[in-house]
C-alpha cells in the first residue's frame, strides 16, 4: 500500500514538472499579433493610420504581410512605413510594428480582415477591424452657393521670386570679370612690378656728425663708461674714413690709419687725430681714465677733422630717387596658381549658371 502511494506520488511530481516546463516553453514561444486603427469614422478622402504590432521571441523570424495599394476593395493604401523594432525583457523579446496609411473615396462601412503574419513559418492573425466612411454633406437647398471653376489668373512676379536669380547673376558676372583678368595675366605673362621706397643716403660727413651728436647727448656714456665712449667715437671716425677716403679703416690699427691719412690731410688735423686715437688705445688696453674735459676735447677734434676733410655734395647733381621699381618674372608656381584659380572660377560659374537657369525655368514654366 505504501509502495503504491509512493509510486503515485512520484508520477504526479514528474507529471507536474513536465506540465510546468511545457507551460514555460509555451509562454516563452508565445506570439501575439495586434492591429488597431486611429479613427473609426472618416470623410471621403481623409486618411487613417492602421498600426500592426507583433510580439515574439528575439530568435524567431518574422514575415510581415506584403500589401501594395489596396487593403480591401474601396480602401486604398497610400503609404507603408518601415517596420520599427523595440527590445523587451532585456533583449529576449521583440515588439515589431508597421504602420499603414489608408484612405477611401466611397462612402460605406468597410470590414478590414485580420492581418496575417508568419513567425518561423507558422501563420498568426490579428483581430479584424472596421471603418465607416461618410460622404461630404452637400447643401442641396442652396444651389446658388456652388460656383463653377475660375479662370486661370496670372500670378504677379515679386522681388522675392527673382532676388536669388539676380544676385546669382551678378556674382556670376563678377567671377567672369575676375576670370578674364586672370586669363589676361596668364596669357601675357607680364612681370610682377613692385615699388620700393628708398631712404636717401646721407653724405659720409653728415652721417658721421649725426652719430657724434648722439654720442655727445649720452652723458652717462662719457662719465661712467670711457671705454664704450671711445669705442663708439673711433668707430664713427673709421666708418667716415672708409666712405670718404676708400680704405678699410675698420680693420686697421690706429698707426696704420694715421699713415694712410698723411697724404690726404694736414698735419694739424693729424696731430689732433693722433691724440684722439692714442687716448682711445690707452682707455681700451691700459684702463686709462681720462678727464671729462679730455673727452670733450677729443669729441671736438673728431668734429674738426670731419669738417676739414668733408666733401660737400654737388648742388647740380641729380638727386637720388626715393622710390625704385623692381620687376620680377612670374614664377612657374605663380602661373600654376593663376591657372588653378581660373579652373575654380569656371567650375563655380557653371554651377551658378545651372542655378540661374533652373530658377528661370521654375519661374516661367
Amino acid at each position: 500500500m505504501n509502495r503504491l502511494f509512493t509510486g503515485n506520488w512520484v508520477r504526479k511530481v514528474v507529471l507536474g514538472a513536465c506540465l510546468a516546463m511545457a507551460t514555460l516553453g509555451t509562454y516563452a514561444q508565445q506570439v501575439t499579433v495586434d492591429a488597431r486603427i486611429d479613427s473609426l469614422q472618416l470623410l471621403i478622402g481623409e486618411q487613417a493610420k492602421v498600426k500592426l504590432e507583433v510580439s515574439m521571441d528575439a530568435q524567431q523570424k518574422l514575415q510581415l504581410p506584403l500589401l501594395r495599394d489596396t487593403l480591401v476593395r474601396g480602401v486604398e493604401i497610400l503609404d507603408v512605413a518601415k517596420p520599427d523594432t523595440q527590445l523587451l525583457n532585456d533583449g529576449k523579446r521583440l515588439l515589431i510594428g508597421q504602420e499603414y496609411t489608408i484612405t477611401s473615396f466611397d462612402s460605406a462601412l468597410y470590414y478590414l480582415p485580420p492581418f496575417e503574419v508568419l513567425v518561423d513559418g507558422k501563420p498568426y492573425r490579428s483581430k479584424a477591424l472596421a471603418v465607416k466612411v461618410y460622404s461630404v454633406p452637400v447643401d442641396t437647398l442652396n444651389p446658388d452657393k456652388f460656383f463653377g471653376p475660375k479662370d486661370i489668373r496670372e500670378v504677379p512676379i515679386t522681388w522675392d521670386d527673382v532676388s536669388s536669380i539676380v544676385w546669382l547673376t551678378l556674382l556670376m558676372l563678377a567671377l567672369g570679370a575676375l576670370g578674364y583678368y586672370l586669363w589676361v595675366r596668364y596669357r601675357d605673362n607680364k612681370p610682377i612690378i613692385r615699388k620700393v621706397k628708398v631712404e636717401p643716403k646721407l653724405a659720409p660727413h653728415q652721417q658721421a656728425l649725426l652719430d657724434i651728436e648722439r654720442i655727445k647727448g649720452d652723458r652717462s656714456l662719457r662719465s661712467t663708461d670711457p671705454k664704450g665712449y671711445y669705442t663708439e667715437l673711433t668707430d664713427v671716425l673709421r666708418t667716415y674714413m672708409e666712405e670718404r677716403f676708400g680704405f678699410n679703416a675698420m680693420e686697421m690699427t690706429s698707426a696704420e690709419i694715421i699713415e694712410q691719412l698723411r697724404a690726404v690731410s694736414d698735419k694739424e688735423s693729424l696731430k689732433d687725430l693722433m691724440f684722439l686715437f692714442e687716448t682711445a688705445d690707452l682707455v681700451k688696453f691700459a684702463k686709462h681714465a681720462p678727464m671729462m674735459n679730455e673727452n670733450d676735447m677729443n669729441l671736438v677734434n673728431a668734429v674738426t677733422f670731419i669738417n676739414r676733410t668733408k666733401v660737400e655734395p654737388d648742388p647740380n647733381a641729380k638727386p637720388e630717387p626715393t622710390e625704385i621699381t623692381i620687376e620680377e618674372k612670374r614664377s612657374q608656381q605663380g602661373r600654376w596658381l593663376l591657372l588653378g584659380s581660373m579652373v575654380v572660377i569656371v567650375i563655380v560659374m557653371v554651377i551658378l549658371l545651372y542655378k540661374v537657369m533652373s530658377g528661370l525655368y521654375n519661374l516661367w514654366f
